[in-house]
């Protein structure tokens, strides 16, 4: 496939080119800074500032699929603005954990142990999901990582989920940027979460 990634030299998206690259797909990588993003085989490192969807969409145009690893500065009505505008018909994006629930009706940010320096961020992450559930034209898909979301081992390990967080038997809810990227990738080739939110963690 011909993929587009959207920040593309960040922890999840640098991770993501790796894996695409890997799997001998085409990776549009496109990033403010290309020159921070995987110099790899099959790779096209691109500058690019997706807060402008005209811009954006002569870049992609073209791929079978985008894949955004941006923060939530950049909305969804943005992306999806540009994803028409180039005729591509299928976003996948790194979301947040915040809105997965930890008891019923009860999602993480809810939590009273939330930290609130998160929180705004948090918040565009959830804004970006729930533009996304009214959208039909775009088939979607909106990847909530594990609660700690961090450098680590690739594993090819994970276990998959929808709206609830995952936690290990200690309790814990993680997982690495690479095995992350492992699990979106899986999704783009497998194709099980069209148009719904999936989560992933050890």
């Amino acid at each position: 496939m011909k993929v587009a990634v959207l920040g593309a030299s960040g922890n999840a998206g640098s991770e993501i080119v790796r894996e695409l690259a890997r799997r001998g797909h085409d990776v549009y990588a496109i990033a403010r800074k290309p020159d921070a993003i995987p110099d790899l085989p099959r790779v096209s490192r691109i500058a690019g500032d997706a807060h402008d969807p005209a811009a954006l969409a002569t870049l992609i145009l073209g791929t079978d699929a985008v894949i955004s690893a941006l923060h939530f500065d950049v909305t969804a009505d943005t992306l999806l603005t540009a994803l028409r505008q180039a005729g591509v018909g299928r976003l996948l994006v790194t979301g947040g954990a915040a809105s997965l629930e930890v008891a019923p009706g009860v999602r993480l940010i809810d939590s009273p142990d939330f930290p609130a320096e998160w929180r705004a961020f948090a918040m565009g992450g959830i804004a970006f999901l729930d533009a996304l559930r009214s959208v039909e034209d775009i088939d979607w898909t909106f990847f909530s990582p594990a609660a700690l979301f961090e450098a680590g081992e690739r594993t090819g390990q994970y276990r998959l989920g929808t709206d609830t967080l995952l936690t290990d038997d200690a309790g814990v809810s993680r997982i690495s940027f690479a095995d992350y990227a492992i699990a979106m990738v899986d999704e783009l080739e497998a194709h099980r979460h069209p148009r719904a939110r999936f989560t992933a963690a050890y």
